[in-house]
């Protein structure tokens, strides 16, 4: 990424959720607030790679959504008295910022994700209206078809109005803050699946590390915030090792460890500590300790596997889903021969659960070779690459079908 465009998705990251929450605001329409700062991000794409960077970017955005939402209001024939009002005041020339509080996203991010919407349509509507991707951007990064997308976010926003959704944070903080947490979560992990080593627009990852480091800090009394923001923040620290120059998925005991961002892990441990001081442990915190504990070594063979394997045992307490208890097995597989065996008849038990799950079948495949049973872990090995749409992925597992490394989790 070229430094205009690194700049580009920056300001474009900052500036689209407060812009959206403040001319929502001001003119009382949360479909033409997002509509009118998609325009100005489209326009920036354009406008910005073809005549350089603006002297003030933020303005520029500013002024760009502000005529927006002045024009599709003229177009839709409401508020025309209030909006001729505006454009007889409005000086192109000398933009007043309209979202200068930070905390101005928290609201925005909260509506995006109220339990009013489809769990599936939080997510982009939570990347087109606060983190400023475009339709078109999602759609890519997602291998959704780009149509659908755009249907399903007009009729979240459709939903949002006719709900009468707010964009306030909600007095609920407890019950809906995971919600949002969730979305942020899912969020780095679709970007991280989605991501074959190519060339994106913007660096999906980052944005949402981004996001979960907005939530945090515009809440700093949440522990489970800050333990967010440290687990993404560590994973993608590692991200730069994850893939190869062609695309391919590099196992977390194979990466180049000289290549992670030893300052992200700084940054990370700070989130960490933050979010321990305030008593409150919770299953990010516990993630976050984990990746922290494969940030620290310096090499897999001197992996502290004991302490990994006790944090997943408190993990699973908070939650004992069935793919933390995937990991768990994992983790325990690493303590030898004995403990191998153990992981593998727990990997068993969550066949009701995750027999449509590729990596379940990928590490029943690597347990079974461990255990001698090759017929069997060739055959749990082609279920897993049946399952797989990610090409990246598929390679990987054609080549574990050949190399047989024990999966990681990476």
């Amino acid at each position: 990424m070229s430094p205009s465009d690194a700049l580009l998705a920056t300001t474009i990251r900052e500036e689209s959720g407060r812009l959206v929450t403040a001319l929502y605001r001001r003119f009382g329409d949360f479909d033409v607030a997002e509509e009118a700062v998609q325009g100005a991000v489209a326009e920036a794409v354009t406008s910005w790679r073809r005549d350089g960077t603006p002297r003030n970017p933020a303005a520029w955005l500013t002024t760009a959504a502000q005529r927006n939402a002045l024009d599709l209001l003229r177009s839709r024939g409401r508020q025309a008295r209030v909006t001729d009002r505006l454009a007889a005041t409005y000086d192109e020339e000398a933009p007043t910022a309209v979202g200068e509080d930070p905390d101005d996203r928290l609201p925005l991010l909260f509506a995006c994700c109220h339990p009013a919407l489809a769990p599936e349509v939080r997510l982009a509507l939570t990347l087109r209206a606060v983190i400023g991707l475009t339709t078109p951007q999602i759609a890519r990064a997602f291998l959704v078809n780009e149509q659908t997308l755009a249907q399903r976010i007009v009729r979240a926003k459709r939903k949002i109005v006719a709900t009468g959704i707010d964009l306030k944070v909600p007095d609920d903080l407890d019950e809906r803050l995971p919600d949002v947490l969730a979305v942020v979560y899912l969020a780095y992990n679709e970007a991280f699946v989605a991501s074959t080593g190519s060339t994106h627009d913007r660096d999906l990852g980052a944005d949402a590390v981004w996001l979960a480091e907005v939530v945090a800090r515009s809440l700093p009394d949440r522990a489970e915030a800050w333990g967010l923001a440290a687990l993404l923040t560590i994973q993608h620290g590692r991200a730069a090792s994850r893939f190869t120059p062609n695309g391919d998925l590099v196992l977390l005991r194979d990466q180049d460890r000289s290549r992670w961002d030893a300052a992200a892990f700084k940054r990370a441990t700070e989130h960490l500590e933050r979010a321990a001081s305030l008593h409150a442990p919770g299953p990010y915190q516990l993630q976050a300790a984990i990746a922290m504990c494969h940030a620290e070594a310096p090499s897999w063979a001197e992996t502290d596997w004991l302490q990994i394997v006790a944090l997943y045992g408190f993990l699973i307490r908070e939650d004992p889903s069935p793919v933390v208890r995937l990991n768990g097995a994992i983790a325990l597989a690493q303590l030898g021969e004995r403990q191998a065996a153990t992981a593998l008849a727990d990997v068993e038990t969550l066949a009701p659960q995750l027999a449509g799950y590729h990596l379940w079948h990928a590490t029943r495949a690597e347990l079974l070779r461990l255990a001698g049973r090759d017929a069997e872990a060739a055959d749990a090995d082609r279920q897993a690459l049946e399952l797989t749409t990610n090409d990246a992925e598929r390679r990987l597992i054609q080549t574990r079908l050949r190399k047989h490394p024990l999966t990681d989790g990476s």
